[in-house]
């Protein structure tokens, strides 16, 4: 791996003077450490080879991105990997999705080593996918796997092309890998506490109290230790505190798995933040639904409240459903669902211009507003007022 500036230098220099796209790949260590940081960076150009950069170690590589600006970037499943690499100064000005472009040929499945088996008759191991990759050093078995990530993926990427020109959808491609780039970032989560998987059994302002302090306490943690919230501690210890409500630190430690070795050395700092949970006034406790997302109500309440709009929906899906399978084409990607969903309750007098205002492509608007218009005309009457 290269792993000092001096050597990374020539890393920039020699992918410099390569030809043709560029193929990148990042390892993360999810389930292991906090966030989604890079833990080491590969890259492939003809004419130049492959380069192992770890980032822990040279976090600063936007020199190689400058030195990269006019070619085009390779990368399977990008949106799963650019906010990391961007992170380091890698930022791309032209992208090929290799996953991508497979999902718009109508591969139903999109993984790296079934694309490279189909498109190039290589099978491809990935064995070492959900390893720990912030670990130091790392192993050549490893590091090998991590180069054949992208060793092939110029050649997957040539054979996609030909794939997608033959199919007609090139342009369209080219349109969605243009989108992923410019793709906002996602939105914050509101009270992403919620989403504590086991929480939906509790039944109880007081005990949702104890899941958002003992949510928060293990997230300020984790990222103080770099470790993965999880491996702090579990969702299903943070639910049993929750439906049991101990009264004191002694009544906590006798709840699994606060009373076991990995825990006990914390758990004063656990009490405090359930302790913080129990003197919270009633008034002040955090409500049993979350706030509402905005845009139009769930679907399962359109058929009772606006009946229109769940007739006009069902006729949209029914449509879309014979277009993808005639152009095979995923439904998900002739449109975005939930803006879809957005369209069809609203009922505006331009399908089309709703459409591209919620950032649908110039391909999916022709495929896809005629159908919303359509509908329109059939179940005419908007239920806005649900809104």
């Amino acid at each position: 791996m290269t792993c000092t500036a001096e050597a990374l230098d020539g890393v920039i220099a020699m992918l410099a003077n390569g030809t043709g796209p560029v193929a990148l790949d990042a390892e993360r260590a999810s389930g292991f450490r906090y966030g989604q940081r890079a833990q080491l960076v590969q890259l492939f150009r003809r004419q130049a080879g492959i380069a192992l950069i770890d980032p822990t170690v040279l976090p600063d590589l936007s020199g190689l991105s400058q030195a990269l600006e006019g070619a085009e970037w390779v990368l399977h499943a990008a949106s799963q990997d650019l906010a990391c690499l961007a992170e380091l100064g890698l930022v791309p000005k032209q992208l090929f999705d290799t996953e991508l472009a497979s999902r718009l040929l109508g591969d139903a499945l999109v993984g790296l080593a079934t694309v490279v088996g189909r498109t190039l008759g290589i099978s491809l191991a990935k064995e070492h996918s959900a390893q720990d990759w912030s670990q130091r050093p790392l192993p050549d078995g490893w590091l090998n796997y991590a180069a054949l990530d992208v060793a092939l993926l110029i050649d997957v990427r040539d054979h996609l092309e030909v794939e997608l020109r033959a199919a007609g959808k090139l342009e369209l491609a080219r349109e969605e890998f243009k989108a992923v780039l410019l793709a906002p970032p996602p939105a914050p989560r509101p009270d992403p506490w919620r989403r504590t998987k086991g929480s939906h059994q509790i039944r109880d302002r007081r005990g949702f109290a104890i899941v958002r302090e003992l949510w928060q306490a293990r997230e300020d943690l984790a990222r103080q230790l770099d470790l993965a919230p999880g491996r702090v501690l579990p969702d299903a210890a943070i639910v049993a505190v929750a439906l049991a409500k101990p009264e004191s630190q002694s009544q906590l430690d006798r709840i699994a798995p606060f009373n076991g070795r990995n825990l006990r050395r914390r758990q004063r700092y656990w009490w405090r933040a359930v302790d913080r949970a129990l003197q919270i006034p009633v008034g002040s406790l955090p409500p049993m639904q979350g706030p509402r997302q905005p845009g139009p109500p769930n679907p399962r309440a359109w058929p009772r409240h606006h009946p229109q709009a769940s007739q006009r929906l069902e006729m949209v899906k029914a449509e879309l459903a014979r277009l993808s399978q005639d152009k095979s084409i995923p439904v998900e990607h002739l449109a975005p669902p939930d803006l879809l969903r957005q369209v069809v309750f609203a009922a505006p007098s331009d399908p089309a211009a709703a459409l591209r205002a919620g950032r649908a492509r110039d391909w999916q608007v022709k495929l896809v507003a005629p159908i919303v218009a359509k509908a329109m005309t059939t179940y005419p009457e908007a239920s806005a007022s649900g809104q």
